[in-house]
């Protein structure tokens, strides 16, 4: 369409010149003087020719001088062909000068050609325009579609240029928050650097509360200063803008006037736009092996408010800076947040610490205390009295008058008692007794515990009753020393609990066990199938309160759970009864002490054996311990020296050959050097440098022949040590306090088997 018209006008054009050759216009009358007489005209016309002659020379100049200089335009030859048609016209133009005088017929020749070929190569021109300007035509599309391109471009460059930008913004606020660990100085840090970056008029961080019912304004940039004023502020959690935020991943558009908005604003009038995102909360406690569990979520809100004078709206450029700011604060808050209960953790693992090494502290002084206090008992109070018994034990095998060995048993017997309550104490912290299972007389224990109790009776003032029943049975089985114990514990418990009056004691046999009610308590002996049950009745007699026993009868209290005793130890004497199966009954006096204790035990009997079998073995034993013992070489080794000279009594008494020593490299040495002389070696196993277990093992690496029997000696009641001993290659053990029949059976026993 476009080609159609420019061809159209280019022949309209033609016509004027045809028409302008066919009519005969009038000649003009030039002939007169003035301005515009004919030579006048000429002048104009020469100098017309000359000037439009030198500007047609010289366009093609400069069109030469371009096509030579540009590689860009595509049509060069176009312009060549214009050049000619622009030369041909200044040489027309030129030649015409020369026709305003006379000429010659060569110039009117020169003229004409001149002419005919401008006029050619001007229509050729023409033509080839036409030709051309479509061409051209694309030539413009494809400028404007270039310089619509290079404006795409420009903006493309732009948006790189402001995320440049907001990528260093962001990097500039990740380093000034990363700057602290402390939560305030990291929102502190953000509101600021917000509010340079976005030209923020507030910036404010709302917390939930512990309840999370309402949000907090814990943090603002500008307009409320105290932390009282903050924390007046609070939004329900369930407003709408509020829960909308929280639902929501990115920036939320928030209505100026709403109650988030205005809350936000400041102690200011107005604002301008506002724009809140949610920040997710973590704690150390929402991890659980590195990774956190699915809870639910707990969030803050970060609240930008514009300039109320700020025409602007948030930008989405903006809005990504606020996006990636709050993730990054939020990952800053985490961090802090694990931080500073990672340090509460410390700290209270370091009170912990703290209370354990002052715990540990007070356990090792205990210990040390303990330790002490075993040894002062050991050494002061023990071992003396281990050294008694075991001399009385000689003096029970001597000529004594019947008062003297009476005097004498009843010293062996309280030496036991005593022994016994030592080792209880010593080993008290094990929680652990255990019962020495033997036959006894019953009989001769009940007048030993008279005797005693008549002495301590006599000694305080108390008169003293005895009363016991003919038919109780002599022979049982049973813990005899712990039997004794018991008993005179609680006849001192009583002594010690009144000031004055009379002590009974009474003792019969209850065959219908009507005390005894916990069946659980029957005690099935490896000894016999049949029991007695003895019962044992303690009790001070007052005067002034002759009735005051039968008068609270009611308030019996069995086994004295609920009452108070008075008793040192009485948890001991409970515990002990308990493990014989019997029960202890307490009766109070009107002044709540204890007045009168019934003792309940329930011991297996002995099975009677004929005296021909009792007196035949007891025979054969004497008479061969005599020829057994008599001249044996025994190597004593034991750190205590009166412990070590009343042994070496003992074995004397027994008709041994006794080298003591004193330390366990004295031992090895003697063994050494004296070759196979001793038969027998008696070790202390709690010596010092070196005890009794390491001289055992060396002993046995030493003899390859003929080794000597070796026999422990200790005063620990522990179950464990005779396992010890067997492990370290030992014969037999003896346990303290040494006496000389329990010494005499344990050596024939290493000795025989």
């Amino acid at each position: 369409m476009p080609r159609a018209f420019y061809h159209g006008l280019l022949i309209l054009s033609s016509f004027p010149l045809a028409t302008a050759a066919e009519i005969d216009l009038p000649l003009c009358d030039c002939d007169g003087d003035g301005v515009w007489s004919i030579d006048s005209i000429r002048n104009w016309q020469k100098v017309s020719d000359i000037l439009i002659a030198a500007a047609y020379f010289s366009i093609p100049l400069e069109l030469l001088y371009f096509v030579t200089c540009s590689n860009l335009f595509p049509f060069k030859w176009i312009l060549f062909q214009f050049s000619a048609f622009v030369v041909l016209c200044g040489l027309t133009h030129l030649l015409n000068v020369f026709t305003y005088k006379p000429h010659s017929f060569l110039l009117v020749l020169a003229l004409t050609i001149s002419k005919f070929l401008t006029a050619l190569v001007s229509f050729l021109t023409a033509i080839t325009l036409l030709t051309l300007i479509p061409q051209l035509l694309k030539v413009k599309l494809r400028e404007n579609f270039l310089r619509r391109k290079a404006r795409e471009l420009d903006r493309e460059v732009g948006l790189m240029k402001r995320q440049e930008e907001a990528s260093w913004h962001v990097r500039m606020l990740t380093q000034e928050i990363r700057k602290s660990l402390d939560k305030h100085t990291i929102l502190y840090t953000t509101l600021v650097e917000l509010s340079k970056t976005l030209q923020l008029q507030n910036c404010a961080v709302w917390m939930p509360n512990e309840n999370e019912l309402e949000m907090n304004l814990t943090h603002e940039l500008n307009g409320r200063r105290g932390s009282s004023d903050l924390d007046a502020v609070s939004i329900p959690v369930d407003d709408p803008d509020v829960a909308h935020v929280k639902k929501r991943d990115g920036v939320e558009i928030l209505d100026p006037e709403s109650m988030l908005g205005r809350a936000s604003s400041g102690m200011v009038g107005g604002s301008g736009a506002v724009a809140a995102i949610r920040m997710p909360m973590l704690k150390v406690s929402d991890f659980k092996r590195g990774t956190p569990e699915v809870l639910q979520a707990c969030y803050g809100i970060l609240v930008l408010v514009l300039p109320e004078n700020d025409t602007r709206v948030w930008s989405h450029r903006e809005l990504e800076l606020i996006e990636v700011v709050a993730d990054q604060v939020a990952v800053a808050l985490s961090h802090a947040a694990v931080l500073e209960e990672s340090h509460m953790i410390r700290d209270k693992l370091v009170e912990q610490n703290k209370v354990l090494l002052q715990a540990r502290q007070n356990v090792m002084m205990a210990s040390e205390a303990w330790n002490l206090f075993r040894k002062i008992m050991n050494q002061g109070i023990r071992s003396p009295i281990h050294s008694i018994l075991g001399l009385l034990s000689i003096m029970q095998q001597g000529n004594l008058t019947p008062e003297q060995r009476l005097i004498v048993n009843t010293m062996a017997k309280t030496g036991g008692v005593v022994s016994a309550l030592i080792n209880d104490t010593l080993e008290i912290n094990s929680e652990h007794f255990t019962l020495e299972m033997k036959p006894f007389q019953l009989q001769p224990l009940i007048k030993e515990a008279a005797c005693i109790a008549r002495c301590l009776c006599d000694g305080r003032g108390f008169g003293f009753g005895f009363q016991v029943e003919n038919k109780l049975l002599d022979q049982v089985i049973g813990d005899e020393r712990r039997i004794l114990h018991v008993l005179l514990h609680i006849i001192g418990g009583l002594l010690n609990g009144s000031n004055g009056g009379c002590m009974t004691l009474r003792v019969w046999s209850d065959s219908e066990l009507e005390d005894l009610r916990d069946q659980r308590w029957v005690w099935k002996s490896k000894f016999s199938n049949v029991n007695s049950c003895v019962k044992f009745e303690m009790a001070i007699r007052r005067s002034l309160c002759s009735n005051s026993s039968s008068s609270v009868q009611h308030d019996r209290k069995q086994n004295g759970e609920g009452f108070d005793t008075g008793f040192f130890s009485f948890g001991m004497c409970k515990k002990l009864v308990q493990l014989m199966r019997g029960n202890i009954c307490i009766i109070p006096s009107c002044h709540g002490r204890p007045e009168c204790v019934t003792l309940l035990l329930r011991l297996p009997l002995q099975p009677p054996m004929p005296i021909s079998d009792l007196e035949g073995p007891l025979g054969r034993r004497h008479r061969s311990s005599s020829s057994l013992l008599e001249g044996l070489q025994v190597l004593l080794v034991d750190d205590d020296g009166i412990n070590r000279k009343v042994t070496h009594k003992l074995l004397e008494k027994l008709g041994c050959c006794v080298s003591p020593l004193s330390t366990g490299a004295e031992c090895l040495s003697s063994i050494g050097t004296s070759g196979a002389q001793f038969q027998l070696v008696i070790l202390d196993l709690n010596m010092p440098m070196m005890n009794g277990y390491e001289v055992a093992t060396k002993v046995r690496d030493m003899r390859t022949g003929c080794r000597p029997l070796i026999v422990a000696l200790t005063a620990s009641t522990e179950e464990h040590v005779w396992e010890r001993c067997v492990k370290s290659g030992m014969n037999g053990l003896i346990r303290k306090p040494v006496l000389l029949p329990e010494l005499e059976r344990e050596l024939l026993r290493a000795l025989t088997t």
